[in-house]
C-alpha cells in the first residue's frame, strides 16, 4: 500500500489517499475514476510527500486528533442525514436546477447535489445561495 497526497487543481484542497502500488494511482488516474472528495472534478494530482516516521510523542497526539475527527465526522454525518431527509437530491443537475427554483420562485423542496467550486460561485455571484458541504461516505452502514 502507498499513500499519496493528492490536490485538486479546480478547488485547491489537499487531501492524502491509499493506493495498491503506485502503478495502480496511474491506472485509475488515466481511466478517470480518481476525483476530488470535496468537488469532484477529476483534476486531480499528486504532490510532494514526505515519509511518515513514528514519533511516540506524535503517536499520543495522533489519539487526540483522531477522537476529535470522530466527533466531527459523526456531526458531518448527522448533518449529512438531515440533509437526506429533508431536501431533493439533483445530482449533477444542481446549477440548472438551482436556478429554476430561483428565477422561477417555485415554492420547492430544497435541493442538494453535486457542482464545481466555480459553479457555486457563479450561482452566489448572481443571488442565489449555494453552499459547499463535504460529503463523506458513512461505512458504519
Amino acid at each position: 500500500m502507498i499513500k499519496y497526497r493528492l490536490k485538486c487543481e479546480n478547488c485547491e484542497k489537499i487531501y492524502d489517499s491509499w493506493f495498491s502500488s503506485s502503478k495502480e494511482f496511474e491506472k485509475l488516474k488515466k481511466k478517470g475514476f480518481i476525483n476530488c472528495h470535496f468537488c469532484n472534478s477529476k483534476s486531480v494530482i499528486k504532490t510532494l510527500m514526505a515519509p511518515n516516521i513514528l514519533n511516540v510523542k506524535k503517536q499520543n497526539t495522533n489519539f487526540v486528533n483522531s477522537k476529535e475527527n470522530n466527533d466531527i465526522k459523526k456531526k458531518i454525518l448527522k448533518f449529512q442525514n438531515f440533509i437526506k431527509k429533508n431536501f431533493e437530491y439533483v445530482g449533477n443537475d444542481f446549477s440548472y436546477k438551482a436556478r429554476t427554483i430561483h428565477y422561477n420562485r417555485e415554492n420547492k423542496k430544497g435541493i442538494y447535489g453535486n457542482a464545481s467550486k466555480k459553479q457555486i460561485q457563479e450561482l452566489q455571484e448572481e443571488g442565489i445561495d449555494a453552499q459547499i458541504f463535504p460529503w463523506i461516505e458513512d461505512n458504519n452502514n
